[in-house]
């Protein structure tokens, strides 16, 4: 195992299962929500651990330092530089701090309680910074890179170390992408894939992994799908690989 990946393994096991189970909202949003965040910002992680949890597809716009591309639409939406920053396009609104983008997004979608394991915000809050400690060597400022025509897809669950590379490298390229989450509902599904293909247990309710198994022949995440060329293709280091050759800058 590399030290890249072993320290993104750290830092799933440090959130424990959180970003990675899910029971998804009752009321999805009829459009996908718009997330601004930088990868490795404990705030941003609370946020999309939520989204995973929820099951909801969202378009993620990153922030990284040094960024030009969409720093300044944060600022002309909500005032501020700050991230998170949620916008709904379904009621136009927008908004800052993390565990309100949380509680907004269970009473408006969810339709129930927030989850017990929300309710201590400054312990969560704590854990997610520790979590981001064993990433610090990770790409943090903007390189130059291309936005392609139609956004990338990267079929993930927050937590999982390996999406957390590839995440890594498209926010550093500030390319925008769609997250096609595929949280875990069965005990099951914790197993490895290679175990879970063999015993034929690789199904699934949610529809992202149906869509993987029936279009791929396999359930394991990273996936990502690029509608521009064509391309789909699993692995962290053949994505990444993938990214750079066609969407970074010399």
């Amino acid at each position: 195992m590399s030290a890249d990946l072993f320290g993104s393994v750290l830092s799933t096991g440090l959130r424990g299962s959180s970003g990675i189970n899910t029971r998804p909202a009752s009321h999805p949003p009829a459009q996908r929500l718009r997330l601004y965040d930088i990868e490795n910002c404990p705030y941003c992680r609370l946020v999309r651990e939520a989204l995973t949890e929820l099951n909801l597809d969202v378009e993620i716009y990153p922030c990284p330092k040094g960024g030009e591309r969409f720093r300044p639409e944060v600022v002309a939406m909500g005032g501020k530089a700050q991230f998170p920053f949620l916008f709904d396009p379904n009621d136009d609104s927008g908004r800052y701090e993390s565990l309100d983008i949380i509680a907004y997004l269970y009473d408006r979608y969810a339709k129930r309680r927030l989850p017990l394991k929300w309710w201590p915000g400054p312990a969560q809050t704590f854990s997610s910074s520790l979590a981001s400690l064993p990433r610090l060597a990770a790409p943090a400022r903007a390189r130059p890179g291309r936005v392609p025509p139609q956004m990338l897809e990267l079929y993930s669950f927050e937590s999982s170390p390996f999406a957390r590379l590839v995440r890594e490298e498209l926010c550093a390229l500030e390319i925008p992408y769609i997250v096609r989450q595929c949280g875990r509902t069965r005990a099951t599904q914790w197993l490895p894939p290679a175990v879970r293909e063999r015993l034929d247990l690789s199904g699934g309710e949610l529809p992202n992994r149906r869509y993987l198994l029936e279009h791929t022949g396999r359930m394991a995440v990273p996936y990502l799908r690029d509608p521009n060329r064509g391309e789909g293709m699993y692995e962290s280091a053949d994505i990444i690989a993938y990214l750079r050759e066609h969407y970074g800058e010399p």
